[in-house]
């Protein structure tokens, strides 16, 4: 077996490599990520790689590695995959991706490495026979029930969670994950109910609070689709609040009273076609008032990222660019579109999705500019 990455990411390295990169990024382009560990900033880039989409192809394989490796030489520190992406392919492109960064000089503990689970990862492709798989599988080896499962895609029990971790980590090759997500965890609430998903977030939750305290994590959270962008009377709302009463009760359950849980990073789509997490006042802080996702976010220190940056490709056409008006010094739409996200107050990185070196380089043209003023992003709304 290939010896593992040792490390994660740390406030010294990270700010080491914000530095190194000064002459290749624009001023701002770092944000500022608190884990309950180090009680230290840790410094992760504005916008980030996501790994989600491309054929099940060695070629794309081969994209993704070179696309991981330019980035880390210029200033992007984030990436985010997961356990079912492109069938569990995507992992091991990752983890070459980050091993030819190490050997090119960057730090493994200057990488914010971000995986996933929830979602079946389908090794191979999808089974011809659903059922037989299923029980061989996930029954069979104790990773869940059908109750666990929801339109045959999604499952939601801490067995099946504690699995996924250590794939993505055997497929890394790394020893600690900065961070992993619960995915969409909110597809369970129309067939269970919001009780009951939240139930099983409990126990998923104290896995992940396991995984903290055994060093295979530094942190957790979830990864919505619609959980966070909706109006609180609408079946998927998920609120921060609760979620983050979740985790304290996993915490205690798993360290006792008196250590802060790591429920620590929310990922929810956000572009300026979909803004609901800057625009819909959904959340109530617990602090006597009421505000948006991102808001409520900084007020309860939790990091935001955003998903869905360029809406799997649609703002980078340019006959749906509305910004080309606001922002016209840039070359594209999917440039427009990076600059507003990364620009939006309290979101900590833009996650974008690409298996097209060609298409990388527009976030690297955006991560070199520097960041709007907060008195011209707000601006950008009332023109609109």
């Amino acid at each position: 077996m290939k010896k593992r990455i040792k490390g994660y990411a740390t406030p010294q390295a990270t700010k080491e490599y914000a530095r190194a990169m000064n002459d290749v990024v624009g001023e701002g382009h770092f944000s500022d990520f608190v884990p309950a560990q180090d009680k230290a900033k840790i410094k992760l880039s504005s916008l980030g790689v996501g790994t989600f989409p491309g054929a099940i192809s060695n070629t794309v394989d081969e994209q993704v590695v070179q696309i991981i490796l330019k980035g880390l030489t210029s200033g992007i520190n984030v990436i985010d995959t997961g356990a079912h992406y492109r069938y569990g392919r995507a992992l091991a492109a990752v983890g070459a991706g980050i091993q030819a960064g190490i050997e090119e000089g960057i730090s493994r503990d200057a990488i914010f490495v971000i995986s996933k689970g929830g979602f079946l990862t389908l090794r191979g492709g999808a089974p011809a026979d659903f059922d037989t798989w299923f029980e061989k599988e996930i029954i069979e080896k104790g990773l869940g029930s059908k109750d666990d499962l929801v339109n045959r895609v999604h499952l939601l029990s801490p067995d099946y969670i504690d699995y996924q971790i250590n794939l993505s980590l055997n497929l890394l090759g790394l020893e600690t994950l900065d961070l992993f997500l619960v995915d969409q965890p909110e597809i369970h609430i129309p067939s269970i109910g919001k009780e009951n998903t939240n139930r099983k977030l409990l126990k998923v939750f104290v896995a992940l609070e396991k995984a903290v305290k055994e060093n295979r994590i530094r942190a957790y959270g979830i990864s919505t689709f619609d959980g966070m962008r909706v109006e609180t009377d609408d079946i998927k709302f998920q609120s921060l609040t609760s979620m983050i009463g979740l985790a304290e009760k996993a915490s205690q359950e798993v360290n006792g009273l008196g250590v802060t849980h790591s429920f620590k990073v929310v990922q929810t789509p956000f572009n300026h076609v979909m803004s609901e997490a800057f625009t819909r006042f959904n959340q109530a802080t617990g602090q006597g008032n009421v505000a948006s996702t991102l808001q409520a976010a900084y007020q309860l220190g939790i990091y935001m990222m955003a998903s869905h940056s360029l809406m799997k490709g649609h703002l980078a056409l340019s006959q749906n660019d509305q910004l080309m008006p606001l922002l016209p010094l840039f070359d594209n739409a999917a440039q427009r579109s990076l600059q507003f996200n990364r620009s939006t107050p309290g979101l900590g990185t833009s996650l974008v999705g690409t298996s097209q070196l060609s298409h990388f380089n527009d976030l690297l043209t955006v991560s070199q500019s520097i960041p709007m003023k907060k008195n011209a992003y707000l601006a950008l709304y009332s023109k609109t």
